[in-house]
C-alpha cells in the first residue's frame, strides 16, 4: 500500500474536511527571561473547513480544548492552567472562526477570522502554505496546511508577568502560533469523486472467478482492518 501525492493548485479543492488530530499539531513559542524560547502544544482539539471549487464560500472552524496544554514541565502547566494565564475551570475552550478565506496564487492560503481566549475576541490573518492532496492506503484523501502567526497574548487577558531585575520580563508577551494540519475529506464526497471518475467499462469487467479473500474484509477484520486501527 502507498500514499499518492497530487500537487493540484487550492483552486481544485472542494468539500467538507475534518481535522485529524493525529497528524496534525497547533504549537506555540514564547520567550523567557528575554533570552530563550519555551515551546509548548495543545494536544486536544477538533476542526472542519469546507470549500467550494475555487475557493468560494470557504470556512473554517476550530476548537482547542485549553486545558490540553502542554510544555513538557508540570509545574510551568499548571500555571499556565491557572487563573494568571488561561483560566481553564472558567475557559475550557480556545475557539477560531474564520470570516474571510482566499487563495494567493496555486500555494498559499490566506485565513482572517476571530480567535477567542478567554471570553476575548480578537481577528487574525494566517498565510497557511499548501503542501498538495494524498491519498492514504486506506484511500483518504488528505489536504496538508501548515501557517504560523504572531499574537500579543496581553490582547486576550493573559497579562501575568514578572519584572528582571537586569530588565525586561519573564514571559514574553508576543507568543507565535505555529500549525500543521493533515484534513480528511468527508468519505462520501472522496466516494462519490471516486465513482464519477470511475471508466464506465470499468464497472462491467469484475472477474467472476477472482477468488473473495472474506478473511482480508475490514468488516471481518483480517489484516486490512488491523492497519486501519492501528493508524487511524
Amino acid at each position: 500500500m502507498t500514499t499518492t501525492l497530487a500537487t493540484a493548485g487550492l483552486a481544485q479543492l472542494a468539500g467538507t474536511y475534518t481535522i485529524d488530530p493525529t497528524h496534525s499539531e497547533i504549537g506555540f513559542t514564547a520567550r523567557h527571561a528575554m533570552v530563550t524560547k519555551v515551546r509548548g502544544a495543545f494536544t486536544e482539539f477538533e476542526g472542519t473547513a469546507s470549500t467550494a471549487a475555487g475557493i468560494r464560500n470557504a470556512t473554517i472552524d476550530l476548537t482547542i480544548k485549553a486545558g490540553s496544554v502542554d510544555t513538557g514541565n508540570a509545574d510551568r502547566d499548571g500555571h499556565l492552567l491557572s487563573a494568571d494565564f488561561f483560566d481553564v475551570e472558567q475557559y475550557p475552550a480556545i475557539r477560531f472562526t474564520s470570516t474571510h478565506i482566499s487563495a494567493v496564487g496555486d500555494d498559499t492560503l490566506h485565513v482572517e477570522g476571530d480567535l477567542t481566549i478567554k471570553d476575548v475576541t480578537r481577528p487574525v490573518a494566517i498565510d497557511f502554505e499548501y503542501a498538495g492532496v494524498a491519498t492514504d492506503p486506506f484511500g483518504n484523501e488528505r489536504v496538508g496546511l501548515s501557517g504560523e502567526v504572531a499574537v500579543n497574548r496581553k490582547d486576550f487577558g493573559l497579562v501575568w508577568n514578572a519584572a528582571l531585575e537586569t530588565g525586561g520580563v519573564l514571559v514574553s508577551e508576543t507568543v507565535n502560533l505555529a500549525i500543521e494540519v493533515s484534513a480528511i475529506r468527508n468519505a462520501d464526497e472522496t466516494a462519490a469523486v471516486a465513482v464519477a471518475d470511475k471508466p464506465a467499462a470499468a464497472e462491467n469487467c469484475a472477474d467472476e472467478n477472482a477468488p473473495s479473500d472474506a478473511t482480508d474484509s475490514p468488516a471481518r477484520g483480517g489484516f486490512v482492518g488491523w492497519l486501519k486501527k492501528l493508524f487511524r
